[in-house]
């Protein structure tokens, strides 16, 4: 299985929380409204990805009124078209440039190398610089949580996960996922289906397709459309939601939960701290979590037993308090190696650079 290796960026990078003691930039007044210019890998009215991206950017424009303006380019692929819309619109006189994938990172790198003097936040990437923040969130916690209720609601154990790469962002759902199903019912299996997209509506929907014809009682996705959930309700099996509330979209009880992305709560502060002056030289990387609401879950379906929903609850409030988190304890991999021991506890920089597979998962080649 091939990996995008990132470990050594990783470690180089030392992770730190958006709101630490802020340092102020010398001689950079900004002017009133703040021109923002934001980059969509996909389109917003997917219902996925970039849909709860536009909807944090929405949330900005109705806290800041008029003092922000965004413009939004949508469809901007990891490619070279990527630094002419970045471009575009700094010349257009965006002084802070938002681009929403991992796809988009070096070609933004490149972008902000030449031009100091904007401001320039990544989504889901790791590198940055002066001027070129990251941000993320610990999606992975929801995953556990949403890998609980499939775990209960799977009637054979055999759930359907679509995923996009093999990345340790996405190895790192999966993982999570898997150990929270697993929590429930010991003897669950995650049936992994790679796609080697983050947006394609139609093989995403031929990936759920096949898992489910493998017999899966639940899809789950890392996929930035609602296609695996749709293909799932309509075989009459149950699916997990991504990025939005997919049961609210759609309108389905079968869509048994969604984890969610709340990204206002991370776009008004960095734009505040952009207009006052505090926005953070060394504060390079945000992953925030769940004490944070950067990720949370939808309500849950009538159709998980209140004694499952209890027990969701109870895992919530442990994550919020800090009494527990989702790779702690003894891990074992899907080839039955002891890979972390009773009593430890996963690092940052470990979960950032994963790339095996915990007990349970089995990919479908």
């Amino acid at each position: 299985m091939k990996r995008f290796l990132i470990t050594s960026l990783i470690l180089l990078l030392g992770l730190t929380l958006f709101g630490g003691a802020p340092k102020e930039k010398e001689g950079r007044e900004i002017d009133l409204p703040l021109k923002i210019g934001a980059i969509f890998i996909s389109k917003p009215g997917d219902f996925g990805y970039s849909y709860m991206t536009d909807l944090g950017l929405m949330a900005a424009e109705e806290h800041f009124k008029d003092d922000i303006e965004i413009t939004r380019v949508e469809n901007v692929t990891g490619s070279d078209e990527c630094i002419d819309k970045m471009q575009m619109l700094i010349d257009e006189g965006n002084s802070l440039i938002i681009a929403n994938s991992y796809e988009h990172m070096n070609y933004m790198k490149e972008v902000a190398d030449n031009n100091p003097d904007v401001y320039f936040e990544n989504c889901s990437g790791y590198i940055s610089s002066e001027n070129m923040h990251n941000y993320y969130g610990r999606m992975y916690q929801m995953r556990y949580l949403t890998g609980m209720i499939a775990g209960a609601m799977a009637k054979n154990g055999k759930i359907g996960y679509v995923a996009s790469f093999d990345t340790p962002e996405v190895i790192r759902g999966i993982n999570a996922f898997t150990l929270g199903a697993r929590s429930i019912n010991p003897n669950a299996e995650v049936l992994v289906e790679w796609t080697n997209t983050w947006y394609e509506p139609s093989l995403e929907r031929r990936a759920a397709d096949s898992l489910l014809d493998r017999g899966v009682d639940v899809i789950a996705q890392h996929q930035d459309s609602t296609q695996p959930a749709l293909a799932a309700i309509e075989r009459n099996k149950y699916a997990i939601g991504y990025n939005a509330d997919f049961g609210e979209l759609i309108g389905d009880e079968r869509i048994l939960v969604s984890s969610v992305w709340n990204w206002e709560n991370y776009f008004i502060p960095v734009i505040e701290s952009i207009m006052n002056g505090t926005w953070n030289e060394n504060d390079k990387a945000y992953w925030g979590g769940i004490e944070d609401g950067i990720v949370s879950i939808s309500k849950i379906s009538p159709l998980v037993p209140s004694s499952v929903k209890s027990k969701v609850k109870d895992a919530y409030s442990k994550m919020k308090d800090g009494s527990f988190d989702v790779f702690w304890g003894e891990i074992r991999d899907n080839e039955g190696k002891i890979r972390q021991e009773k009593g430890e506890k996963m690092s940052d920089e470990e979960m950032l650079s994963l790339d095996w597979l915990v007990e349970g998962v089995i990919i479908n080649d």
